[in-house]
């Protein structure tokens, strides 16, 4: 039996978000920029939002289809959001307890389930503290206790972390981790963050204007990305073109540009379309046009610099069909005297691109 059986048409304020997700077990994460439905879905799975047409299945029982729509409080569903959004005037373990009491539990019962459920994510030892007495990270791991201590079918998860600061998001992120890994039901997690998603979730959903775009392992997604944000989420550069004719392998690219290659699928014809992806580590730059092995060079101006430890990402854009992003060393940076709006030559390797279809 599926566990999660669901497509979701929702009409919202001019905004239409039309999703499929099916799923037996494990942790989704639905990925996408702002605006492309994210809290959406995640809102219509709880009961939030009415469907316009489509059904909501969890464990074989419906939850929402043209004669049905279960309100929030009658389906098996936790849900945490960045806000933990604890009473401040209860302890964590009456917090956690206040789900199963308000499902009819006894006062004891749900107690000692809270008490468990708050074992089970390491605050044993703070039960009869109030949420202004714990820190950010251990009212989150609250919260997600208190979204279990329901034994619920469904757990939705919207942004999470997002609210924590990097160090306390680190070892909240440990924690989630090996507590997901123990639930028995689907989790639907929905993040910004590249991190998160990697490491949380089984499987990856990405949304663009309402609509999935891709989906599939994060090993699949990372491999062959399939648009712009998705690349740019997994950490390549993404190029599109159709494979040229005669000569060595290439693809042409939109304004007249060209991508030479190492190879081609091998059912690949002329005029096929296809998905190219560059590491950024594999752009080399240089302030001078170079006597370089690189078949591939374009004269390319500095759009953006971002700064991680000790490396940098430069994007780069001026050529029609080419937006690149080169990683580079801090010491590079300086060297080059990198700064938005120099102009510099950027170099790919054929080795360095990986071709499959579109």
């Amino acid at each position: 039996m599926t566990a999660l059986d669901a497509s979701l048409a929702v009409r919202l304020d001019g905004f239409d978000l039309d999703v499929a997700l099916r799923r037996e077990h494990g942790v989704t994460a639905v990925l996408g920029p702002n605006g492309s439905g994210k809290t959406t879905a995640l809102k219509a799975l709880a009961g939030l939002h009415t469907l316009e047409s489509g059904h909501v299945r969890v464990a074989g029982t419906t939850w929402a289809d043209a004669r049905t729509h279960l309100p929030p409080e009658a389906r098996s569903v936790g849900m945490v959001l960045a806000d933990p959004l604890l009473f401040p005037h209860l302890t964590l373990l009456d917090n956690v307890a206040f789900g199963p009491r308000s499902r009819g539990m006894p006062r004891a019962a749900a107690r000692s389930r809270a008490a468990e459920e708050l074992g089970r994510v390491g605050l044993a030892e703070l039960t009869g503290r109030r949420p202004s007495q714990v820190s950010q990270g251990q009212a989150q791991r609250a919260a997600l206790a208190r979204a279990l201590a329901t034994d619920p079918a469904l757990l939705l998860l919207d942004e999470p972390l997002s609210a924590l600061d990097p160090q306390t998001r680190s070892v909240t992120r440990a924690d989630l981790s090996h507590r997901l890994r123990d639930y028995a039901g689907v989790t639907v997690l929905v993040t910004h963050d590249p991190l998160d998603a990697l490491t949380l979730a089984d499987h990856l959903l990405f949304l663009e204007g309402g609509r999935v775009v891709q989906s599939g392992t994060p090993a699949e997604i990372v491999a062959r990305p399939r648009s712009p944000y998705v690349a740019g989420v997994v950490g390549l550069n993404l190029v599109h073109g159709r494979l040229a004719g005669g000569g060595p392998p290439r693809l042409a690219l939109a304004g007249g540009a060209e991508l030479v290659v190492a190879e081609v699928p091998a059912d690949a014809r002329p005029g096929d379309e296809l998905l190219a992806t560059v590491n950024p580590a594999a752009v080399t730059l240089f302030t001078e046009r170079p006597e370089a092995s690189a078949r591939n060079l374009w004269h390319l101006e500095v759009a953006a610099v971002t700064v991680t430890g000790q490396r940098a990402r430069v994007r780069l854009h001026g050529v029609p069909g080419v937006e690149l992003v080169a990683e580079v060393t801090l010491p590079a940076v300086a060297q080059l005297g990198v700064t938005v709006g120099t102009r510099l030559w950027a170099g790919v390797k054929a080795t360095e691109v990986e071709v499959y279809p579109a």
